[in-house]
Formats: C-alpha cells, sequence, structure tokens
C-alpha cells in the first residue's frame, strides 16, 4: 500500500511505495511536440531525491528541454541517425562526409563509448574516449576529428530534443601540436625525381615538385583547365578541384577552400612536364583505341581514366626509398619542398601563401616561418641603421 507524503504548493503527487520503500514524485505536463497532456515519475530512495528529480524534470521543461535524455545508444544514433541522415545532406563535401561516417562507426559506435545511452552519457566518458585513443597512439589531429565528430553528433542530438545539452561541449577541444614541416632540399627533390623516372605517374611527381600543388589538385587538372603558348614557352594553370577516393568511387570535388580556387603560372619545367604527358597520352589513347575513356584529365591511367591517387603514393614512396631520404617523406613533402625552395629565394609569404592556395597567411607562417629566420634579422638591422641615422 503506497504511503502519501506531505505535499507542498506546486509540486505535484509525492509517495512511497509500499512493495519497494521507493520514494515517487510524479506530475503532468504538456508536450511540446505532440500537445499532449502527459504524467512524469521521479524515483528515488528518498523523499527528497524523488522530489529533487522532479525538480530537475520541471527546470528541464521550462527550458523547452526534453523532460528527460533518450535511451538511445550513442553509437547507434551516431551511424544510424546523424550519420545515415542529418549528415547525408549537411553541406559538407563529399570526402569530409565520407570521413566522418568512419569516424562514427570506428571511434565511436564500435568503442566502449558507443554503447552508453544518450541518458547516461556524461563529460567524463568524453574525455575517456580521448584520453583511450591517445594512449593508442593516435594522433593528435586523429583525436581531435573524432572529438569533432563527437561533437556535432550530439549537437544534432541536442537540436532534436533527444538530450537537454551537448556534454563534449563542457570538454576542451583536443589540441594538435603544430609540427615544423619536412622539405627535401634541391639535390634530394632531384635524386627522387631520377628515381621515379620512366615510371608511371612520375611526370605527376615532376609536376607537383614544380608547382607546389596539392596531389588531389594536380589529379583533378583537365586540358581546359591550362593555357600553354604553341611553343611551351609560357602558360598557366586553374585550379578548379581536388580528386579523391569517396568510397568505392574516384570524385573531383570543390578545392579546400575559395582561396584554394586559383589560378597558377607555371614555371617551364612544369610547362615541359605537360607537353610530355600529352604527347604520351595522345599514343596511349591511339593504342587503347575503342577502349579508351575521354575524361578530360592531364594525368590519367594507360585507358584515359582518373589516377587513384594512391598509386601515386606508392610511386614517391618507392623513390623516396631508392633514393636514401628516410622515413616520413610522402607527396606532400614535395608541396612542403616547393614551399620552401621559394621562401628560401627571398618570395614573399603572402605571394607563397597564394600560390599554395592557403586560406590565410597565418597557415602559411605556422608551417614555413622557420624556414628563413634571418629574415627578422635583417629587418632589424634596416630598422637599426634608420633610427642611428635620426639620432
Amino acid at each position: 500500500m503506497a504511503k502519501a507524503g506531505k505535499r507542498g504548493n506546486g509540486e505535484g503527487s509525492v509517495y512511497q511505495r509500499g512493495d519497494t520503500g521507493k520514494w515517487v514524485a510524479s506530475f503532468t505536463y504538456t508536450d511540446p511536440k505532440t500537445g499532449q497532456r502527459k504524467r512524469s515519475e521521479s524515483t528515488g530512495a528518498t523523499r527528497r531525491e524523488a522530489v529533487d528529480k522532479r525538480k530537475a524534470r520541471l527546470a528541464r521543461i521550462e527550458r523547452d528541454q526534453p523532460i528527460k535524455d533518450a535511451r538511445i545508444a550513442l553509437g547507434d544514433y551516431a551511424v544510424n541517425q546523424w550519420a545515415a541522415v542529418t549528415l547525408d545532406v549537411a553541406p559538407v563535401k563529399p570526402t569530409t562526409r565520407d570521413t566522418y561516417t568512419t569516424l562514427a562507426r570506428k571511434h565511436l559506435a564500435a568503442r566502449s563509448i558507443g554503447a552508453i545511452g544518450l541518458d547516461r552519457l556524461a563529460s567524463p566518458d568524453v574525455e575517456r574516449l580521448l584520453g583511450e585513443m591517445r594512449d593508442e597512439g593516435l594522433s593528435d589531429s586523429t583525436v581531435r576529428q573524432v572529438y569533432t565528430v563527437l561533437h556535432k553528433v550530439l549537437a544534432t542530438a541536442e537540436r532534436d530534443g533527444l538530450v537537454a545539452r551537448n556534454v563534449a561541449a563542457a570538454v576542451g577541444r583536443p589540441q594538435v601540436a603544430r609540427k615544423e614541416q619536412r622539405y627535401l632540399t634541391s639535390a634530394e627533390v632531384g635524386d627522387m625525381l631520377s628515381a621515379a623516372k620512366g615510371r608511371r605517374y612520375a611526370r605527376v611527381l615532376e609536376f607537383i615538385a614544380a608547382t607546389g600543388v596539392r596531389r588531389g589538385e594536380a589529379l583533378a587538372l583537365r586540358w581546359e583547365d591550362v593555357q600553354m603558348s604553341a611553343d611551351a614557352s609560357a602558360g598557366k594553370a586553374r585550379i578548379a578541384g581536388t580528386l579523391s577516393r569517396v568510397g568505392k568511387a574516384l570524385v573531383v570535388t570543390d578545392p579546400k577552400s575559395d582561396r584554394s580556387r586559383r589560378t597558377v603560372a607555371l614555371p617551364g619545367v612544369a610547362l615541359q612536364v605537360l607537353a610530355e604527358e600529352k604527347v604520351a597520352q595522345d599514343a596511349e589513347r591511339a593504342t587503347a583505341g575503342p577502349e579508351w575513356e575521354e575524361t578530360g584529365f592531364v594525368f590519367t591511367t594507360a585507358f584515359g581514366r582518373p589516377v587513384e591517387p594512391r598509386n601515386v603514393l606508392r610511386l614517391m614512396t618507392t623513390a623516396a626509398k631508392a633514393a636514401g631520404l628516410g622515413e616520413g617523406v610522402n607527396v606532400h613533402t614535395l608541396r612542403h619542398s616547393a614551399s620552401a625552395e621559394l621562401l628560401s629565394a627571398g618570395i614573399p609569404m603572402v605571394e607563397v601563401s597564394r600560390i599554395l592556395g592557403h586560406s590565410s597567411i597565418t597557415i602559411t607562417d605556422s608551417f614555413y616561418g622557420h624556414i628563413h629566420p634571418e629574415g627578422q634579422a635583417e629587418a632589424m638591422e634596416v630598422l637599426g641603421r634608420v633610427r642611428a641615422r635620426r639620432s
């Protein structure tokens, strides 16, 4: 038999269950989604606990928050709702969508945090996830990406009324330590390109080394984007997209940023590479006959199709090893090396930033500001001489 408790003004019903001894604090409210009247019951070992839980629910209603968080498991929600529905229609690049979906499956659904219901998820669970990934040796950038995905998942759950607050927001966004980018000397780049000479896609590496464009930008380049003089002595290229693998398909997506959409002047060595590629491609088109697929790309397979980016990376890795360049050298290293050459030659950083297509000069400086440190000393010497003349 239930034992009634004394009720205060606005408290609703508070009673103790005779069978379990637990206290129950209940009230009725109007569901904001359906307009229907509903009853809520909060239980506790003591009367105070039950009443406090009810107060918390009433406060949530006052703030237009769900009366209680949904019980759905985080992993289930992240993959089957957020990734499959919300992310699918979000205004993001296909490559970003593919990356976020993979991270949601691998690091949210497949880990222990994925089994926790949204109603039980707390900030310490988020912190444990971040610590777990760091202990496994995952890179700072991967840890931050997973946090970003989790934050977005919970922000969507909050928007949809499944949780009252985003518990990831209370956890600081993981930082990524800036590392000085490795770059090769002019001689090392030459050794690497010599080791790649004659191999399929060697000219892709030569073009990147000569222009500093990204791998995906080089592979997305079409002949219609290239302007060359008849004698191939002058020319320029319009960087209009980047080629990446998204799932099972190779697709060209928008450039990384607005400033990545740019036109770059082509030096003589790059023009020579393109001229050689044109001759080779015409010969392959004739050999392939009806099997040739006209895609318009500058760099293609033997049948005209777009180039798998990983194949260019494999060649770079093989050539770097053959040239004795050690570990950690990849296609992006050629981009860094081109940047270093420009800065070391005295090209202003703002111009190098435009050539690289960075979203801001701040990014260029954070990557390459260490390459020409004597520039600051020279500037201060000039300032000192000016001040000396005026004293």
